[in-house]
């Protein structure tokens, strides 16, 4: 047992006068000793420290996410059954034309569920992620280990999202057709409705030929809607709820792509975070290891000094 300077000083003071062992050596205690009721953090303390510890990129890019995949998937899907409504009261009265059409269209619907329930559970695990690898975490637990298994789940998050995002890329083009298709016949009404073309014998040439944008095959009948038909197209609720909401819905692609960017930001930023916290870990074991060694021999000096005396 190491006996510190003032332990020694007390024993030799009791060696030189043997009558002052009676008295005990009380220490008093210090000011930081002593029970503090202002000490202890109040509620107010504790939510600033919990707020604290959120991290807001992460909060952020995740309720983006949330929101353009929401969009995408639900105003898409109610845009291709529309667009199927569409199709077969107008373009394509022969079923077997848009047999095909139709079974894409459903099996898309389908991928969208898939999309919407795997974004949900991956943008709550990316979140989980930046709360794990924040620094504000270790502002409110203390220092925390970081492992290899650790950072290499951190480098997988980074290139899936990295994946995902220029997957979305596409998904965001895509989704740009049907706008664009919805767009010209729109404009075509337009052009029908002016009043330069209004009244005149023009009105029945101007057409919209849906067979050229190759979604039903040329021998489908009528395909091909001109004047007065098309302008009572334009006008249906189908027709109007479609355009818009494919609109919405290459909006919530974009929104998505925005926000799976955000995260590859983030996730990266993160990484190189647990990266240096582990070079740091390791620096923080060598002196601790060194100091211990040190501890030791200083230990040992005194013990042997101790014993000449």
């Amino acid at each position: 047992m190491v006996n510190s300077r003032a332990e020694m000083e007390i024993g030799r003071y009791h060696w030189m006068y043997p009558g002052s062992k009676n008295h005990q050596y009380r220490p008093v205690p210090t000011l930081g000793d002593r029970a503090n009721p202002l000490s202890s953090p109040g509620c107010f303390e504790c939510c600033i420290k919990c707020l604290g510890g959120v991290p807001y990129a992460s909060l952020v890019a995740t309720i983006l996410c949330f929101s353009g995949v929401a969009l995408f998937c639900g105003c898409g899907h109610v845009a291709l059954a529309g667009t199927v409504a569409i199709l077969e009261q107008h373009f394509s009265t022969n079923t077997s034309d848009h047999a095909l059409l139709s079974e894409v269209i459903q099996l898309m619907q389908y991928v969208i569920y898939g999309i919407a329930s795997f974004f949900f559970l991956y943008g709550i695990i990316l979140l989980a992620e930046g709360f794990y690898t924040t620094s504000a975490v270790k502002e409110l637990h203390g220092e925390f280990k970081t492992t290899a298994c650790g950072r290499c789940i951190s480098g997988m998050f980074v290139f899936l999202t990295y994946v995902l995002g220029v997957a979305w890329l596409g998904v965001f083009g895509f989704s740009a057709v049907p706008v664009f298709m919805f767009y010209n016949i729109w404009s075509t009404c337009e052009v029908i409705k002016s009043p330069q073309t209004n009244g005149t014998a023009g009105v029945e040439q101007i057409c919209v030929d849906i067979r050229q944008y190759g979604i039903i095959p040329w021998n489908a009948f009528p395909g091909r809607i001109c004047g007065s038909a098309l302008e009572n197209i334009c006008n249906t609720n189908e027709f109007y709820m479609s355009y818009h909401l494919f609109i919405v819905a290459c909006a919530g692609a974009g929104a998505t792509v925005i926000a799976l960017i955000h995260f590859l930001m983030i996730l990266s930023s993160n990484w190189a975070y647990l990266k240096d916290a582990s070079k740091m870990q390791a620096y923080q074991d060598i002196k601790a290891k060194e100091e211990q060694e040190l501890q030791d021999i200083q230990s040992r000096s005194k013990e042997q000094l101790n014993s000449y005396t």
